[in-house]
């Protein structure tokens, strides 16, 4: 490099002769001659000074070979910042902030005012970020000095957390409300009863009202109960083989014994060669009955609840509910499961619903490893499957007086027809 500085030098001072030359021979004076040989020679020498005083080209920082290889394997994304700028960045980081990050000011491809003082803050820091990536993502960033002037900068997520956190806030807050609206009831009639007087029709009718607003905490306060059990067992396995066509069966019938509105409705089809699961008994009913219910409630009055039971595509059994009631939008399919999430608040509050049936469906379909899927269009109906791995063990209950599939089939079938 100085070689070939000084070779432009040369030539620099060789061309200046020549142009002064050049000038004499054209003024005739010698001393113009003189004058600008000195200047040429000393503007050429000035600017060579200047080339040597500026400041070199930087130099790309070397990394340790193989350094790259384990921090790629670093599922989180990890930063490597020496004078504010990124020289290395992992996998993880290249997919959250781009490729590009590389030979960036770490403050730009951050671009977060709280990542931006802890990168300049001379010791180490830790942050909680919000908005990178998506609007909604939260992380932890951990900036650490290292001895060679290097910082490495770690982004740990914590959406997952926060998420969880705010689901419990919501969940105390909705059950909160849903308590505390049939309490108000309660108490405001309790309070007019007491001045009504001896009126025996008001007081029959204000005792019905607050009989009601009793049983609906009441129920409220067994899915709560219910679903904190469900969660509780959640990575317990259920070890018990049970006959769901048997148990299907049972609850079919139950349900036509109450005399309830509706009953008159449902059809109820095992097909013969079920394999058992492995369950428990008393979740898998609870199950059932929710789904049902749920499709009696919101079906039109006059049609059919069509339950069915049949084998899985992959093995096990499939459990499917339909109603024709008035159907689901898309966009609310998704949240249906979650706890007190009501499409229609109004008139599910009206026929009793507590907002916490599909969500204990949800709960127990995955204690059991199944699966959960709801397909609805509106003005037509709604049809929840759920899908339940088999198990090779004789079902339990098989006893004298146990109903096997070919049986439940035969008694649903002769029961359809009685009605």
């Amino acid at each position: 490099m100085r070689r070939e500085s000084s070779f432009r030098l040369g030539w620099a001072i060789v061309l200046a002769a020549a142009t002064a030359v050049g000038v004499a021979l054209v003024d005739g004076r010698w001393e113009g001659l003189i004058v600008t040989l000195v200047g040429t020679i000393g503007a050429v020498l000035v600017a060579r000074i200047d080339e040597d005083r500026a400041p070199a080209a930087p130099v790309a920082p070397t990394i340790e070979p193989g350094i790259g290889e384990v921090l790629d394997a670093v599922a989180e994304p990890v930063l490597l910042v020496r004078g504010g700028r990124i020289i290395l960045a992992n996998a993880a980081a290249r997919t959250l902030l781009g490729d590009h990050v590389v030979g960036e000011d770490a403050r730009v491809a951050l671009r977060h005012p709280a990542a931006a003082e802890a990168l300049a803050a001379p010791e180490g820091r830790q942050v909680e970020l919000v908005g990178i990536g998506a609007r909604d993502r939260r992380w932890e960033m951990r900036v650490s000095p290292t001895a060679s002037g290097a910082r490495v900068v770690e982004l740990i997520d914590h959406s997952e957390g926060a998420a969880t956190e705010r689901m419990r806030v919501d969940f105390v807050a909705n059950a909160s409300h849903e308590l505390r609206t049939p309490l108000a009831s309660i108490l405001g009639f309790a309070e007019t009863l007491e001045e009504a007087g001896d009126d025996p029709e008001l007081r029959s009718r204000f005792l019905g009202i607050m009989m009601a607003e009793a049983r609906r905490m009441q129920r409220l306060v067994e899915d709560l109960l219910s679903l904190s059990r469900i969660e509780a067992d959640k990575y317990r396995l259920p070890d018990r083989p049970i006959d769901v066509a048997q148990l299907m069966d049972e609850i079919c019938a139950e349900l036509r014994r109450t005399g309830t509105a509706r009953v008159g409705d449902i059809t109820c089809q095992a097909l013969t060669g079920l394999p058992p699961v492995l369950g428990d008994r008393a979740q898998l009913s609870q199950m059932l009955h929710n789904l049902i219910g749920n499709a009696m409630k919101y079906g039109r009055a006059g049609t059919p609840v069509d339950v069915r039971l049949e084998p899985g595509a992959t093995g096990g059994v499939r459990l499917t509910v339909t109603d024709q009631g008035e159907g689901i939008a898309p966009e609310h399919l998704p949240r249906l499961t979650e706890r007190f999430y009501r499409v229609d608040t109004g008139r599910s509050r009206s026929l009793g619903g507590t907002g916490l049936g599909l969500a204990i469906v949800k709960h127990v379909v995955e204690r059991h490893r199944g699966q959960l899927d709801i397909t609805s269009r509106v003005g037509i109906g709604t049809s929840f499957a759920v899908t339940l791995p088999a198990t090779t063990a004789p079902p339990t209950g098989t006893g004298p007086g146990a109903l096997s599939s070919k049986g439940n089939e035969n008694v649903t079938q002769g029961e359809r027809e009685a009605r």
